[in-house]
């Protein structure tokens, strides 16, 4: 099936805003209760959260091991394995979001960054979308995390991440789709020659 045929009868699933409300506005998320018109002209509400974005990034040394970082997650109450990750300020383009959050969380800085992709990694209740990036040239500085922000640096080989994936040790979702993607965009553009497995 084509591209175009797979997305010819997407418009009618689209559902219109009526009204909206925004019942919460905290420092990072705003929550909206929106009343839509549904496909069939009936009508429902859609509870929302909106997010300013974020970028993640797998940064890559010259032997072909990655950065990742330990930090627990309050939400869900446990220690979880990432990569380098965090929102986007306001007016601050993605790229510049991304050399920032490394260079704050893992203390190395890029001296090439590029585009893997993106995702959105909530859709059934937030706009958040996370921009992907691939770093390498990497130079060591001093970590400049925020106060309130506690992470521990793990570098470890590319591939034995990618097996953490495949055995669960590894389940954040933006770290999972962030190592496949870089993956795939080094294998195409080949900065050096890394093992994967």
């Amino acid at each position: 099936m084509s591209k175009t045929n797979l997305w010819s009868d997407a418009q009618k699933l689209i559902e219109k805003p009526i009204e909206s409300r925004s019942p919460f506005k905290g420092n990072l998320l705003h929550l909206h209760k929106d009343k839509v018109q549904l496909p069939n002209g009936e009508s429902s509400f859609r509870e929302w959260i909106e997010h300013p974005g974020a970028c993640a990034v797998v940064p890559v040394f010259d032997d072909g091991t990655i950065m990742l970082v330990k930090q627990f997650r309050y939400p869900v109450g446990q220690v979880f394995l990432e990569v380098p990750a965090g929102k986007i300020d306001p007016g601050e383009p993605p790229r510049q979001t991304a050399i920032r959050e490394t260079e704050e969380e893992t203390g190395v800085v890029p001296g090439s960054i590029a585009y893997a992709g993106h995702f959105y990694p909530v859709i059934g209740y937030s706009d958040e979308i996370i921009h992907i990036y691939v770093a390498w040239n990497l130079r060591s500085r001093e970590n400049n995390r925020d106060r309130d922000e506690f992470l521990v640096n793990t570098r470890i080989p590319w591939k034995e991440a990618l097996g953490w994936v495949e055995t669960g040790d590894i389940t954040d979702s933006k770290t999972i789709v962030a190592l496949c993607k870089a993956k795939s965009w080094w294998k195409k553009e080949q900065p050096f020659q890394v093992d994967f497995g």
